[in-house]
């Protein structure tokens, strides 16, 4: 049995073929609108977008999500899918989710048989869950034995690298500013990985009107390098 450490970093690799290098949600319409610029104006945009958008959405579902895995209970998998679903208000946003979300089960449900995974399977192709890739993620880092603490880290390392890298190549930025932020941004990753094992209900699914808007407004920009 490989080690849970291996498992995470093929699960959470940013350049895992499942096109989450074509989308930046959002991050595009910022730079052409000039309000992310720099390099601390970068580090200011994922702060918050991390903070008060990521945390309590796809982090809180994938801690729960694998708390349903614990109690294998498919259900409370389905109920949370579907909040999920509901949270995403821009429509490129939610289509980028379900799109990378079973991108991600063509890779692993092959690598991985167990029952919660033929579960999803049957489910997806009954389309009774809309697999969005926080809901995926949770499954497999639970069926791949590594810890909830472990795959929350790796969820927030892969959204920061994402971003980051899209900053580099929109503003643009050098590659050494783009490890600097990685560095600093690591104990910010930390600490919202310890508030996500134990979600706050009340914030989960919640909107941030700014982020959403400028994901909405994307579409209309003159030129575009992401699809979202």
């Amino acid at each position: 049995m490989k080690s849970s450490l291996l498992h995470l970093l093929h699960l959470s690799d940013p350049t895992l073929p499942i096109g989450g290098f074509s989308h930046s949600y959002g991050l595009e319409t910022y730079t052409q609108k000039e309000i992310v610029k720099s390099v601390e104006s970068v580090q200011v945009f994922l702060t918050e977008i991390l903070t008060h958008s990521v945390l309590p959405n796809e982090a809180s579902f994938i801690s729960l999500v694998y708390d349903a895995c614990e109690q294998n209970d498919w259900d409370k998998i389905i109920a949370l899918d579907t909040l999920c679903k509901a949270s995403k208000l821009p429509k490129e946003i939610r289509t980028a989710s379900q799109k990378l979300g079973i991108r991600l089960m063509k890779i692993f449900n092959p690598l991985i048989q167990t029952q919660l995974t033929q579960e999803l399977e049957l489910a997806l192709k009954n389309k009774s869950i809309y697999g969005h890739y926080c809901i995926l993620y949770a499954i497999y880092a639970h069926e791949l034995k590594i810890e909830k603490k472990e795959a929350l880290e790796g969820f927030f390392y892969n959204t920061a690298i994402g971003y980051i890298t899209n900053a580099v190549k929109l503003i643009p930025l050098s590659q050494d500013s783009g490890q600097v932020l990685l560095f600093q941004l690591l104990t910010v990753l930390e600490n919202l990985t310890q508030k996500a094992l134990e979600p706050n209900l009340d914030l989960l699914g919640m909107s941030c009107s700014g982020f959403d808007i400028r994901a909405m407004e994307h579409e209309n920009l003159y030129s575009r390098l992401y699809m979202s």
